[in-house]
């Protein structure tokens, strides 16, 4: 069956005319937009205005003068010792100057003196007293002869030999420089009578041997314990 299409609905037909006028369109658009696009342009010329742009770009050209250095600061004022100015017709006082090679002579014959000790030192040195010395002092045959010596010069003291006491009295004595025997001490003693007899065999003994300390006599503490013993 064949289809029949309405004349109103034939769009075919006036798809042309829409195109044309489409371009038409197109074309108005773009010349109004070129006329709205353009602005005028002033050409100079060279009497109007050129040397008013070159003033313009024209740069001024600055140079930094060299200014002077600031002056130095003012110096110290320099004292100088007063010169006193002497004429030449004024006589000076002879002087003369002894060097050393005009004593030279002298300085050979000199001697050398050495110091002399104080008597002060010697005093101290007199009165001290060691403990522990070079050599120590001795009695007069040596320690058996001091043993025999005690034995002769102890008398046990009746009150002792009552109560039965006896035991070793420790004393201790200062052997001087010249062997005398001073400062009788007891250092550790048993009882009263036996401490007084150990102090008064000390002190009768003959004089010692001195001690010696750089071969010189000195003073010396010497510790001696006497024994007691009931027989």
């Amino acid at each position: 069956m064949e289809v029949k299409k309405s004349p109103k609905a034939d769009l075919e037909r006036g798809k042309t005319l829409s195109l044309l006028m489409g371009f038409v369109v197109g074309l108005a658009a773009l010349f109004v937009g070129f006329e709205w696009s353009s602005s005028d342009v002033k050409v100079a010329t060279a009497d109007e205005g050129v040397q008013d742009i070159i003033a313009e770009e024209e740069i001024e050209i600055t140079r930094q003068e060299n200014t002077p250095p600031p002056p130095p600061p003012p110096a110290a004022p320099v004292v100088t010792d007063m010169l006193n100015v002497v004429d030449d017709d004024v006589e000076l006082e002879q002087q003369d100057i002894v060097t050393s090679e005009d004593n030279a002579s002298e300085a050979q014959t000199q001697t050398y003196v050495a110091p002399v000790v104080q008597e002060e030192e010697e005093e101290e040195s007199a009165q001290q007293i060691f403990t522990v010395v070079e050599k120590q002092p001795e009695y007069p045959g040596g320690t058996a002869e001091l043993f025999k010596y005690l034995s002769k010069a102890i008398k046990y003291p009746v009150i002792a030999q009552e109560n039965g006491i006896q035991g070793r009295v420790v004393c201790s004595f200062v052997v001087n420089r010249d062997g005398s025997i001073v400062d009788i001490q007891v250092m550790r003693g048993v009882d009263p009578s036996l401490d007084k007899e150990a102090v008064r065999v000390i002190s009768e003994m003959p004089k010692w041997k001195p001690g010696e300390q750089r071969g010189k006599p000195v003073r010396v503490r010497f510790i001696l314990p006497v024994q007691f013993r009931l027989q």
